[in-house]
This record gives C-alpha cells, sequence and structure tokens, in this order.
C-alpha cells in the first residue's frame, strides 16, 4: 500500500459525483443486471458522502450515511473497486463516516451488511442482530449496529453548559431539541430534531431554521467569550439569511472559524465586542440556508459606588 497514497475527500463538483456513483454502480449494481440509475436514493440530497481517491483523482472506495433522527445514522453504499480490495480502504471509508457521524452528535450507526462483508464489519466492533432482507433474490443482508465513541475534548463541558442555557432559558430550544453536538477543528456543530419540526409540505419550517441558525451563533459567540475567560450579555443586533433550498432531512448547523470576524477580547477593557459570525444550515453535506449574524456583547455593569456619609 506505501506505493499508492489515498485521500478521503467529500465529493463537491460534478465530476466528483460522476466517479463516486460511477464506482457504487459497478460494484453494486452493474454485476446484477440492474440498470443505470438504480446506485442511487430518494436519500441522496440528506446524505454525507465520503470517497477515497488515489494520487491521480481516481475514485477507488466510496460510502455515506443518513441521520434517521438526532442520533442514529445508517450507513449504506460502501464500495471499494477489485482492484484494491484488502488493502484498508473499507476501513478509510468507514472511519471517516463515523468521525463526521460522531461530530454531528451521532451516538449508533446502523447498517445492513452483505453477508461477505458481516467479517469486515464485526472487525470493526459492528454487532450482529439478524437477517435484514435480500437483494435480487441472492444477496443476503444482515443487520448491524455500533455504538459510537462521542467527541470527547476540553470543551465537552461548555457544551453540556451550553445546552442547560438554552433549554432552561429559551423554551423552544428545548422544544425542538436543540443540541450543541461538538466543538472540534475550530468548528462548532449544533442539531435539531426535524420531527419536532416539520410543515405541511413535510419539510423543515423555515421559522425553525432561522432559530437554529440564530442560536447557533449566538452559541459560537458564547463559547469565543468562554474561552478568553471573559463575561458578557450577548444579543443579536442584525442578522439575514439565505433559504437556498428545502431541508427533507435531520437539520444541523455549522458555524466554522474562519467565516467569524470580530474579537471579544475588547470586554476586558469594559468595551462592547462586536462579532460577524456566518453560519451554514446542512441537509447532509448540503447547505440548504445561510444565515449571517452581528452579535454585539455588552460588557458586564460596573458596580455602582457608594457615596462616603459627611
Amino acid at each position: 500500500m506505501s506505493e499508492y497514497i489515498f485521500t478521503v475527500k467529500q465529493p463537491t463538483s460534478e465530476d466528483d459525483y460522476q466517479g463516486y456513483h460511477q464506482l457504487r454502480f459497478q460494484q453494486l449494481r452493474q454485476p446484477w443486471g440492474q440498470p443505470k440509475g438504480s446506485e442511487v436514493d430518494e436519500l441522496e440530497n440528506q446524505s454525507v458522502h465520503r470517497m477515497v481517491v488515489d494520487q491521480c483523482g481516481n475514485v477507488v472506495a466510496v460510502g455515506r450515511f443518513h441521520k434517521t433522527s438526532c442520533f442514529v445514522a445508517q450507513i449504506r453504499f460502501m464500495a471499494v473497486s477489485d482492484k484494491y480490495q484488502g488493502q484498508g480502504l473499507g476501513k478509510m471509508i468507514l472511519n471517516a463516516l463515523e468521525h463526521e457521524a460522531a461530530v454531528q452528535g451521532v451516538k449508533t450507526i446502523e447498517l445492513n451488511a452483505r453477508e461477505v462483508a458481516l467479517n469486515f464489519y464485526k472487525a470493526c466492533d459492528y454487532q450482529l442482530h439478524d437477517e435484514a432482507h435480500t437483494l435480487y433474490s441472492e444477496v443476503k443482508h444482515f443487520a448491524m449496529s455500533k455504538t459510537l465513541q462521542p467527541i470527547n475534548n476540553q470543551f465537552t463541558p461548555w457544551l453540556a453548559e451550553l445546552e442547560g442555557v438554552w433549554h432552561s432559558t429559551i423554551p423552544v430550544s428545548k422544544h425542538m431539541l436543540i443540541h450543541p453536538a461538538s466543538l472540534v477543528n475550530k468548528q462548532f456543530t449544533v442539531c435539531a430534531n426535524r420531527e419536532a419540526n416539520i410543515n405541511l409540505h413535510n419539510t423543515m419550517f423555515a421559522g425553525s431554521i432561522y432559530t437554529l441558525a440564530t442560536l447557533t451563533g449566538w452559541g459560537w459567540v458564547h463559547l469565543l467569550v468562554k474561552q478568553q475567560q471573559l463575561q458578557g450579555d450577548i444579543v443579536l443586533a442584525d442578522a439575514d439569511i439565505r433559504y437556498k433550498q428545502p431541508l427533507h432531512g435531520q437539520p444541523l448547523a455549522k458555524v466554522q472559524q474562519e467565516f467569524t470576524s470580530g474579537s471579544v477580547e475588547v470586554l476586558g477593557k469594559g468595551r462592547r465586542a462586536r462579532i460577524q459570525v456566518k453560519v451554514d444550515v446542512c441537509d447532509g453535506d448540503t447547505v440548504v440556508a445561510t444565515f449571517n449574524g452581528k452579535y454585539v456583547v455588552l460588557p458586564p455593569a460596573k458596580p455602582v459606588q457608594q457615596g462616603k456619609e459627611s
């Protein structure tokens, strides 16, 4: 394997997806005489997709997951090119999917494994439950699952505290099951419960998307203040949001430090801090709304000086 260089990436361009779906078709559908197009389903736009490419950019392994609830995800369409079987690429894809699922707050991964892949998944700590179904009258699948280790770092207690603040002071956040999922690699990720926020079109309410984005931005500023060991009252001064397409799956909001401007350090001098935050609301890998908020952090009020008695 040392003679090759393999990289895990998220498909983004049309060419990426063409290679991604082509490998999926070649490995999972074509050998059973299925037509082109059978390698995709109605959940593509709600899913997280990852692929392994070689040093020439050729797609050599693929996989995806979609969240079935706030805390559960299902992996599907795992495939490795025949040329690279047995070189650890399936494990690369699986590790990438599991890591991203943990970042998004997933606690349990489920999948239906083909019989030939049972030993692979068992070696990756998946538990076998029962026979699931038989595809094309010959390909047996078996239900398996794995409990993921949560993202656990120095910010974990802060996220638990933030969730408590949201749920105790903003009742709608508890009803929406808005919860901070992780803060890792300078990215803050927040999730919500789709079932509590769907409209008559079976997509997420625009107002719920706005609430999720607003609280995510507020939470990010809260964490910035906390990292500097400062204090202040955070208010939203101005905001706009662009809705790009409906959100059909499980909602996810992300803030990345590189898209934040302003500094909270002026709070230490008793001055107001102004922070501009960009929040992407996602459906799987797809950004369905972009929120830009301007938050103001007010320094703590100075204690009133008591006059001396004459």
